[in-house]
């Protein structure tokens, strides 16, 4: 009998925004679910004084890795990393159970990064992992022509034009909270805006 290959269960979650409530609540989840990876999108930082909002995750011995978004500056991103030793998808991508993991982030309120440049930065990541099976995409902002653009807010282009090109099973993010839990697909990819109530994704 062919062995069935180890499926690789991750909590998304983003748009904190400072919420060391949520923290708990989602790391509570996390425990509660026996994820094997937790995958923040940005803005853990903003409307309230952020403290220890990584800590509930650290406390029950759960792996994170994270983009920074809007809200958060570079230093407020080297700063989660270096205090709570966890990876910043924006600087290092990472493979987990033989799935790749590649990040966008849009620190220091970079919502219109360029495109030719972020392109070129995630088909070089995508090109880094082309051997491996299975690849998620993990952004803070959403995709171009997709359903979060019903916010009003444009998507981003090269975001879009990465995932057409380069198909990884998931692309996740969050930053239009009315929109957080609509998904969509582009191609084979499944996209899902994750938001603060978070989402149970195995791959």
């Amino acid at each position: 009998m062919k062995k069935t290959k180890e499926k690789l269960k991750i909590l998304a979650a983003g748009d904190l925004h400072g919420d060391s409530e949520t923290s708990k609540r989602l790391a509570e989840r996390a425990e509660k679910e026996k994820v094997d990876l937790v995958i923040l999108t940005g803005d853990l930082t903003g409307l309230v004084k952020t403290e220890n909002i990584i800590k509930p995750f650290i406390e029950k011995n759960q792996k994170v890795v994270f983009v920074p978004g809007n809200w958060e500056s570079s230093q407020d991103a080297d700063a989660l990393s270096k205090l709570y030793r966890i990876k910043n998808l924006e600087k290092e991508n990472v493979v987990y159970k033989n799935i790749g993991i590649i990040g966008l982030g849009s620190q220091d309120w970079c919502l219109f990064p360029d495109e030719n440049r972020t392109f070129k930065n995630l088909r070089k990541s995508f090109e880094k992992f082309k051997n491996l099976e299975k690849k998620i995409l993990v952004s803070h902002l959403h995709p171009a022509g997709t359903k979060s653009e019903l916010s009003g807010i444009p998507g981003n282009k090269a975001l879009r034009k990465a995932i057409e090109e380069f198909q990884p099973d998931y692309c996740i993010h969050s930053h239009i909270h009315e929109l957080e839990g609509v998904e969509d697909k582009i191609g084979k990819t499944k996209v899902i805006n994750v938001g603060k109530k978070g989402k149970i994704l195995e791959i």
